[in-house]
């Protein structure tokens, strides 16, 4: 039988959106920590871990789309995430432009 490797929420949410948004730039921070002792998190399993996170992500499929239709990009990307057990997230969403990536800026 074919082990199977649990994949972290972390890991998930970066294939996704490198996937879906071709991404010149993502940083995925998980910021749970700073929300266990939370009421809402009290009753998860395992306490806040892999709930909050802050996404910053520079993708040229966000030419021309204000910064409500790039956030509704990333929800939509995460939704099947967010019904279960991702809490919320932090995005900051620009252009290679806006962020000041050129051409030959290599991926971080």
């Amino acid at each position: 039988m074919a082990s199977r490797t649990l994949i972290s929420r972390a890991t998930r949410i970066k294939t996704k959106l490198e996937t879906a948004l071709q991404a010149a730039v993502l940083e995925i921070e998980d910021v749970s920590y700073q929300h266990a002792g939370h009421a809402a998190m009290r009753g998860i399993e395992g306490g806040a871990n892999e709930t909050h996170f802050n996404v910053r992500i520079v993708s040229s499929k966000f030419e021309g789309q204000n910064l409500v239709k790039r956030h509704r990009m990333v929800y939509d990307l995460l939704s099947d995430e967010l019904q279960s057990g991702l809490h919320a997230l932090s995005i900051t969403a620009k252009t290679p432009k806006e962020a000041g990536v050129g051409v030959g800026t290599e991926k971080e």
